[in-house]
């Protein structure tokens, strides 16, 4: 046979070839060849690639060589004599890229949580993972090719999930199923059923599953408890109280600054209502100590408080976690009352609202209009007399507007609407709260820590705080913990990593935030004076929340030659200007680093005061002379 007629019959048999002669050069490949091999190099008139010499020999153990993105070959033997020219030899290999792929995402299946099974187009097993061999105890072995019906029996007569999807072309997500295995396990599980299509054909189904048993169990416990602690009061010396009530009232919440003065003061007021509440404040914001500050100081208060974290639940067991369920509504369920029947007379916090399927949402638009609601599965209305409040930490038009949120449930949810100010936005808040932590692990970890350094206030001030309080204390406990014993003051060498990075612990994303604390907007004065010029970074809080004392980074004896000495300025961005210039005695270069500002801004503020360099230089030199 011509050779060129064997390369293309090679070619046509998806079989890829490479003619090599003696020194083993290219001489000739085929089509497949090509296609195949176009990443390494291979050229005619040059030596076979060292990426392909293990083709030379067609080991069928050897594994597949990757010679591409998600391309693999192996080799393969021929036959020698079908007219290869004299003096060469000819290497042959296959395609295994699909092989390779399945054999990775086969794997990676045996590895998940999640209990996976695959059917063919005729309804039979065709794979089944490790999780959901565990799951119904079922062996590969015996159930693979056989039939649905072989191996599973609905309870109730119903359809298999598997079967719908494969009817319908379309998923079916999120259903409660019960059944029994071929052995007599029974499960109850929530599915979701897939149909896997190839032209618009079925080629086969998948089932993931969830062990909805367990799940269940899980659920009557958390209301079994919520149930015992309900009727089981506890005294406060005056009154007897529900156990599930809030720990917090708003004088335990640290502030000073004009923003949270005046969030607390709408708290306050709505308190005195029983209007729904939505609490917008960013992550680490402390959304749940202002609900339980407002339901301690409603007429409520003697009553349950319960929260529930919506993220923290899939839809289904939510929907009878908060409404309750009727015998029979689903299989293991029971007559129980659900959170709104528990927190009778009292408080339901829903944190993380955004995150509550929508389906859900429009039925507690439902309860919070009418008042009344329906067990799951059950016909009777109940009267709900339950006060709602709800967290989010994202802005509530941009939860509409991402449809997380309805926009008729954002209504009702919010009659009142409170925004809790970030950290970044408190000023000097940000040292009080360190202070609080700092007493408290002071405590708790034997300590006698004193204050924070003038570098880490710096910092501290400058820095965007995107976690908010919890990332404070998280800071001051991480500092805390590793700081060697006899060293008082916490310095920047023992704050988390994250501080010290890029832009010397300064986010950047804050040079564009807005200026205003206090709600006005104003940026060039009142809560906007705490913000440097031409949108540089914030470098010190509003004039009118520092503590009387000042801080210790500020604070120093009363010097005559002062620039200040004899002005009534507040504490400002001159102020700390020329702090910074003194500490380091009229270093400009030391000054901005402390700063965390550049030294072509330092010198713009220095312009821009008008302050002396030379003079701070010479008073320091007077100093040393002195000293």
């Amino acid at each position: 046979m011509d050779f060129e007629l064997v390369m293309d019959l090679l070619s046509k048999n998806n079989v890829g070839a490479i003619l090599l002669d003696e020194d083993d050069i290219v001489t000739d490949f085929n089509e497949i060849a090509r296609l195949l091999l176009v990443s390494t190099g291979i050229l005619p008139g040059y030596p076979l690639p060292e990426s392909l010499q293990e083709l030379k020999t067609p080991d069928p153990q050897l594994p597949g060589l990757c010679v591409g993105f998600r391309n693999y070959i192996m080799p393969v033997s021929n036959d020698e004599g079908s007219g290869i020219p004299e003096g060469q030899h000819l290497i042959t290999f296959r395609d295994v890229s699909d092989i390779y792929e399945h054999h990775m995402m086969k794997d990676a299946l045996q590895h998940i949580h999640e209990a996976v099974i695959f059917f063919d187009a005729k309804d039979r097993v065709f794979f089944l993972n490790n999780a959901l061999q565990e799951l119904d105890s079922l062996v590969p072995d015996e159930v693979l090719g056989k039939s649905v019906d072989e191996v599973y029996a609905m309870t109730g007569d119903k359809d298999y999930e598997i079967t719908k999807a494969r009817l319908s072309k379309k998923p079916h997500l999120n259903h409660r199923q019960s059944y029994s295995t071929k052995y007599g396990k029974e499960l109850s599980t929530l599915s979701s059923t897939y149909p896997v299509l190839e032209n618009s054909t079925v080629v086969g189904t998948y089932n993931i599953l969830e062990n909805w048993s367990t799940t269940n169990e899980l659920q009557k416990q958390i209301i079994d408890l919520q149930e015992k602690l309900l009727h089981h009061p506890t005294f406060d010396g005056k009154k007897e109280k529900s156990s599930l009530t809030a720990n917090y009232h708003f004088e335990d919440i640290t502030y000073n600054c004009h923003a949270m003065k005046q969030t607390l003061d709408f708290c306050r007021r709505a308190a005195e209502t029983d209007a729904s509440v939505l609490i917008y404040g960013e992550t680490g914001t402390g959304k749940e100590l202002f609900a339980q500050g407002i339901h301690n100081a409603s007429r409520r208060a003697d009553r349950p408080f319960i929260a529930v974290n919506c993220a923290a639940l899939p839809a289904n067991i939510l929907d009878s976690l908060l409404f309750g369920s009727v015998k029979g509504a689903f299989t293991g369920a029971e007559n129980r009352a659900g959170l709104f029947e528990q927190a009778s007379g009292g408080t339901l916090l829903l944190d993380e609202i955004n995150s509550m399927d929508i389906s859900l949402q429009a039925k507690l638009l439902r309860v919070l209009q009418e008042k009344r609601m329906r067990r799951v599965g059950g016909e009777k209305e109940i009267a709900v007399d339950v006060r709602v409040i709800s967290n989010i930490n994202i802005p509530p038009s941009v939860a509409i507007k991402e449809h997380v949120l309805r926009e008729d449930l954002y209504y009702r949810l919010g009659e009142v609407n409170i925004q809790i100010p970030p950290l970044r936005k408190r000023g000097n808040d940000i040292f009080l709260l360190a202070r609080s932590f700092i007493d408290e692990y002071n405590k708790r970890l034997l300590k006698n820590i004193s204050d924070l350094s003038p570098t880490v206030k710096t910092i501290f001030l400058s820095y965007n705080w995107p976690g908010n309080v919890r990332e404070l204390q998280h800071a001051i406990l991480h500092a805390m913990s590793i700081m060697p014993d006899g060293v008082t003051m916490i310095g920047k060498e023992y704050l988390p990593s994250h501080f010290l990075e890029s832009g010397r612990g300064t986010n950047q994303g804050s040079r564009n935030a807005s200026v205003s604390t206090s709600g006005s907007g104003s940026s060039s004065s009142g809560a906007g004076a705490g913000y440097l010029a031409s949108g540089q970074r914030r470098m010190t809080p509003p004039a009118e929340e520092l503590p009387a004392d000042r801080t210790s980074f500020y604070r120093r004896d009363p010097d005559p030659d002062d620039d200040l000495a004899g002005t009534s300025l507040p504490m400002s961005e001159k102020d700390l200007v020329l702090r910074a210039l003194e500490m380091h005695g009229g270093n400009v270069a030391a000054a901005a680093r402390d700063l965390s500002l550049s030294r072509q801004s330092l010198q713009y503020r220095i312009k821009k005061y008008g302050v002396n360099v030379e003079k701070i230089k010479l008073r320091q030199r007077m100093k040393n002379f002195r000293g």
